[in-house]
């Protein structure tokens, strides 16, 4: 092979990058010095969005296989890479810190000339809450939400609605999981509770009792949410079916068997995921509250009370967090049986 010599500037395709920064106040003639922050950590941001979906997309495919081996490297490449996604969004947060050392009045200088340019219009942001799966209609002002994008972009937005989400692809792991076939794993957890005209495993029988005896009075209602999270309710609309809570609940429970710790960093990245958006939207809340009051943002929308609308609904993975509800202390857990835990500790047959 004949490599050739790479320089640095090239490679990163300097001159693309540091050419791209055109201040709307330099072309009306009287440039205002902190528009060249505002362009560059928004620019920022759409890379490091970039990167986002770059790691989301190869997790999906990971999770796109129709089974993903326990002891293969699979796993464990998906999670590094959602914890990446992770320390990417907390930068994200930090680069708040520098967009606030911009004051309201240097804001003034350039931003009626930006109307109505807004970071509402980040398309990259909306694919990636779209890609992890927040749908349409469970967006806080949906109507809003294309309204502010050109024609192709808001066609873009839309036909993500018809892909397959991570959440989904979420949803038929947990839904593979293993253990619950027949009774191979469960032959003296039989003995002491053996099976009864309700179709529900006795494991779950067993739980639901030492749920319910550890709530006290005032949170017992808890016990028929449970229930209905876990086995079913043609009331309640979820992207995790009952089977998938199970599983995930049976991860989030006995998480300290080294076949469920990954699954369980799995679980618990996805929060992380879901709390640092939260943040950053929180902070974003506070910038814009400072920067312009109540005024109507640039690009139409009513500012600071529309992001905190945002950031109450716009939670991904609250399903999974709903879970911690329906915990037991370690000490009044199940005991397992013999085989499952040996299967747990990658010593069986699973």
């Amino acid at each position: 092979m004949n490599n050739k010599d790479v320089y640095y500037s090239e490679y990163l395709q300097l001159d693309k990058i540091l050419d791209a920064q055109l201040p709307e106040s330099r072309i009306a003639g009287k440039e205002a010095h902190d528009e060249m922050l505002f362009i560059i950590i928004h620019q920022s941001y759409e890379l490091w969005f970039k990167q986002i979906l770059h790691e989301i997309a190869s997790v999906a495919k990971i999770f796109g296989q129709e089974r993903i081996v326990d002891t293969s490297p699979d796993l464990q490449i998906a999670v590094h890479r959602l914890k990446r996604v992770v320390k990417i969004l907390e930068i994200a947060v930090k680069q708040v810190d520098v967009i606030e050392t911009m004051t309201p009045l240097d804001f003034l200088d350039f931003r009626d000339m930006l109307r109505p340019a807004s970071g509402f219009q980040s398309i990259q942001f909306k694919q990636v809450e779209a890609v992890l799966g927040l749908k349409m209609e469970e967006r806080f002002g949906k109507a809003y939400y294309t309204s502010q994008l050109k024609e192709e972009d808001k066609a873009f937005i839309e036909n993500l609605e018809k892909e397959k989400t991570f959440i989904e692809l979420l949803n038929d792991w947990l839904e593979r999981m293993p253990f619950w076939g027949g009774d191979e794993y469960w032959d003296s957890y039989l003995k002491r509770y053996p099976k009864t005209e309700d179709d529900t495993h006795v494991f779950w029988q067993d739980y639901i009792r030492i749920y319910e005896e550890s709530l006290s009075e005032n949170e017992k209602k808890n016990v028929q949410r449970f229930k209905a999270v876990c086995f079913g309710s043609e009331e309640l609309e979820r992207r995790l079916s009952p089977k998938a809570n199970r599983a995930a609940l049976f991860i989030i429970l006995y998480r300290d068997y080294p076949l469920l710790q990954m699954p369980y960093q799995l679980l618990n990245t996805l929060l992380d995921i879901d709390e640092q958006m939260a943040t950053w939207r929180f902070r974003h809340i506070n910038m814009v509250h400072r920067m312009i009051g109540a005024r109507v943002g640039t690009g139409g929308s009513t500012g600071k009370d529309y992001l905190q609308a945002a950031l109450n609904k716009h939670y991904i993975f609250k399903e999974i967090a709903e879970l911690t509800s329906f915990l037991v202390e370690r000490t009044k857990l199940p005991v397992l049986d013999d085989d499952l835990v040996s299967a747990l500790s990658f010593g069986g047959k699973y």
